[in-house]
């Protein structure tokens, strides 16, 4: 039995948004990727996301965000509810014009992006099983085996594989941690129209829990419900059918029926519980995040917990920091100058690693102050948090 042997300029492990982002923009500055795809078409997991003003500034300069923009509608205010108390704050969020907070559809942001990029750019079905090294010409290169018997040696390789990298555990990062709380995320259909409006975000907090929705058009809501683990052994629920009557019955039992509602209406399919893992800033700013031919971008480098809103938008900048590292990099033959390489990669992980540390501890740190406790003093917390620190995000 033959084995197929390819050689590549840069392999990018993962379709994901930063793995998609990625590949777009090294495309922009003239250096063509093959990006390897496990599943057989482009996943959606999660349904939904909201980009902020720091995402729609990284899709503008790949070149996408109009594409996304003439879809969705700016989001312009939140309404948050203490369950208990039922009190309510309003947010405002500042105009941003077109690079306003907007909730997208994953599938619809991965297809814009994918869009950009020559049809055989993307090879699905292409799951990594190994990561070698050798020396070639005096240079180092990586030498990738794919689950299908497929060789495959590449000049640099960028691992944008989510949360359980095997490009991460190549380069001996520490692997991300429980934070103690897990998500359900949904979409919900309408299909006569659910009348909310497209502009607006509620959010429900109570002690341990919080859950909001936010309408992406007239027709679909996106939503969330987020709580500690359940204990050991207990099981919310193995098919959608069981999480969906777990959410309703159980774990948001005394949330409005506005939100009961809207996780009734949910699309079964789209649903999906998880555990919400990060990776310790400390391991980010000490850690080994390159090689002088390995990097790694988005979830692969500084998974977060959703609490900011900023997973996508940070493996956006990712991408396009990593590109404009990798500009002017290559030779008159179009092939990237290795000796140049090992420089950018640690001009690209410097850049990154001090900022996407604050975002994890920034956000982990949100998702306590919103969640975990209903004393005056952790709902004056919560009022500075929305007041001042969402706010600022969204403009």
């Amino acid at each position: 039995m033959s084995v197929t042997i390819m050689e590549e300029e840069v392999v990018i492990v993962g379709a994901g948004i930063g793995g998609l982002a990625t590949a777009v923009a090294l495309k922009r500055v003239g250096v063509r990727a093959l990006v390897l795809e496990r599943a057989a078409e482009l996943r959606a997991t999660g349904a939904a996301l909201t980009l902020f003003p720091n995402a729609w500034l990284a899709l503008d300069a790949l070149g996408v965000a109009d594409k996304l923009t003439a879809l969705y509608a700016p989001i312009e205010s939140e309404f948050v509810t203490d369950v208990k108390t039922k009190s309510t704050q309003q947010v405002l969020y500042a105009s941003s014009g077109r690079r306003g907070p907007r909730p997208v559809h994953r599938k619809a942001l991965l297809q814009a992006l994918a869009d950009e990029l020559p049809s055989d750019t993307i090879r699905f079905s292409s799951k990594l099983t190994s990561i070698e090294s050798e020396v070639e010409d005096g240079n180092r290169i990586s030498v990738l085996g794919l689950e299908d018997g497929t060789i495959i040696k590449a000049k640099v390789v960028i691992g944008c594989d989510g949360v359980h990298s095997m490009v991460a555990r190549r380069l001996k990062l520490n692997a991300p941690v429980h934070s103690g709380w897990c998500a359900v995320r949904g979409l919900s259909v309408y299909p006569e129209g659910h009348g909310r409006g497209c502009c607006t975000v509620q959010q429900y907090v109570d002690v341990s829990k919080r859950a909001g929705f936010v309408p992406l058009n007239d027709n679909e809501i996106y939503w969330f419900f987020v709580c500690k683990t359940p204990p050991k052994g207990k099981d919310i629920g193995s098919d959608q059918e069981s999480i969906q009557r777990e959410v309703i019955e159980n774990l948001a039992k005394d949330f409005p029926m506005s939100y009961h509602d809207v996780v009734q209406h949910s699309d079964l399919s789209t649903l999906s519980w998880a555990p919400l893992l990060f990776r310790y800033p400390w391991d980010v700013v000490l850690g080994t995040l390159n090689t002088e031919n390995i990097t790694v971008v988005g979830d692969a480098m500084h998974p977060t917990t959703p609490d900011l809103g900023q997973g996508g938008g940070m493996a956006l900048e990712d991408a396009v920091v990593l590109g404009r590292h990798l500009e002017n990099l290559t030779g008159p033959d179009g092939k990237l100058r290795l000796v140049d390489v090992s420089q950018a990669l640690g001009k690209y992980v410097g850049e990154r690693r001090w900022r996407t540390a604050w975002i994890i501890t920034a956000s982990f740190l949100s998702g306590w102050i919103q969640q975990d406790g209903s004393g005056w003093w952790m709902k004056l917390l919560r009022d500075v948090f929305y007041k001042t620190i969402l706010t600022k995000l969204s403009s």
